[in-house]
């Protein structure tokens, strides 16, 4: 018996031994026994570890390498707001659309919400298209087919509230988890997938820390083979990402040397170079009753929104981070968030250190409580100085206006970077 006993650990030794030839266990490849225990993974009674080949692609998404940053506006304070101060941060990498969320990809949304949830839920979700409407403008025909018709497809939506752009990114998550848990084996998802983009399975929900498709797969975080979740970035991603200083660095330097006021070099908003030298770097007000130009030779070429893939893209690869649209992020406002936040990943979610109850908005004093959110980055309907990734604005998460839309963001799990 205790021969048996003895030839057991020799061959567990034995099996750490040659797992060790091979290196250290990685995330990847954990190998077939535990490195502190000796027990075998993935028997009858032993620990379930899955294959985990890293994070799959999202669809749409860029990736942005993270690191240290000066968060605020480089551009005169010409409102006086001083609400963007210069702060350098940290930021872990994330992901990032390379384009505004589109017509085509709400009208989507639409579709399978319909299908899937309540027709309460279907209203709450239709964007305010009378945000178009105006007493002394003619833009009625923008009311009617702006959403919907074919020509717009691939124009950002707006008329979406920061609330709206929540459910979206949560019903995408389920979406995207669902199909790439119906290619594989078990798929996993961070939790927030929600149930109101799909009919709940009869006999009740799935357990706790794990969906399921509508296949009957469980989808659980352990897996490792889906996505975490879609979701608004933070401000601080949003600028950083909209910075893309990574074009200004030169190898092996670590001094940031060049910082830009805009999302592309130089301090002008026209391209200086090559056949497209003069036009326009972004879809943007460019004067008092100025929007694209003169007929024969229009600049911008917008008269309103325009086509989420046109201007040339930043060094991240993101498309109209500065004009075109203004795009909610994560975090409420606060005048001072700059100086609040911590300087590794800052966000402020709360009025923590600075609440509510400080801005007189009951006696008209101030715009300022817990549902207001920030969104950055200038519109069709903007003068330049809102094109600079520093400037902030904000206005109540239930609205809605023809000047916001937004795109989605995701962690970068698994990294410590």
């Amino acid at each position: 018996m205790n021969f048996s006993k003895y030839l057991r650990f020799a061959v567990v030794g034995a099996c750490a031994l040659a797992a060790c030839k091979g290196g250290p266990p990685t995330a990847t490849k954990p190998g077939k026994y535990s490195s502190t225990t000796g027990i075998e993974y993935n028997t009858e009674e032993g620990m379930k570890v899955s294959d985990y080949q890293g994070i799959p692609d999202g669809p749409g998404l860029v990736f942005i390498e993270g690191g240290r940053t000066v968060l605020g506006s480089a551009e005169e304070d010409i409102a006086m707001t001083h609400d963007n101060l210069e702060r350098t941060v940290t930021l872990a990498s994330f992901y990032m659309d390379e384009a505004e969320v589109a017509n085509i990809h709400w009208l989507e949304y639409l579709h399978y919400v319909r299908k899937d949830s309540s027709e309460e839920f279907y209203q709450s979700a239709l964007p305010d298209t009378t945000v178009w409407a105006r007493e002394l403008s003619f833009n009625d025909p923008y009311v009617d087919y702006y959403l919907r018709y074919p020509g717009f497809r691939y124009f950002p939506v707006v008329g979406v509230s920061w609330l709206q752009a929540n459910d979206y990114c949560t019903w995408r998550t389920s979406k995207v988890n669902e199909r790439l848990a119906g290619e594989g084996d078990e798929g996993s998802s961070s939790g927030g997938g929600g149930l109101f983009g799909r009919k709940k399975k009869k006999g009740g929900d799935a357990a706790e820390g794990t969906s399921e498709d509508g296949g009957g797969t469980k989808i659980a975080i352990e897996n490792g083979n889906t996505l975490p979740n879609y979701r608004l970035p933070t401000e601080a991603e949003w600028e950083y990402a909209a910075q893309a200083l990574i074009g200004t660095q030169e190898t092996g330097n670590e001094n940031q040397e060049n910082k830009r006021i805009y999302p592309w070099d130089g301090r002008q908003v026209r391209n200086p170079y090559g056949k497209g030298m003069g036009q326009f770097l972004a879809n943007f007000k460019r004067g008092r009753g100025d929007y694209a130009g003169i007929a024969g030779s229009l600049n911008d070429g917008a008269m309103i929104t325009e086509y989420i893939y046109n201007y040339p893209p930043n060094d991240y690869g993101l498309y109209n981070m500065s004009g075109n649209v203004n795009e909610w992020v994560q975090d409420i406002y606060r005048p001072l968030s700059y100086e609040d936040v911590e300087d590794l990943n800052p966000f402020r979610r709360n009025g923590f250190l600075d609440p509510s109850e400080k801005y007189d908005k009951k006696g008209y004093q101030s715009l300022i409580d817990d549902h207001v959110r920030v969104y950055k980055g200038g519109s069709w309907r903007d003068v330049a100085y809102w094109l600079s990734p520093g400037t902030r604005r904000f206005m109540a998460e239930d609205s809605a206006t023809a000047t916001i839309g937004f795109r989605c963001a995701m962690i970068n799990a698994g990294s410590n970077k």
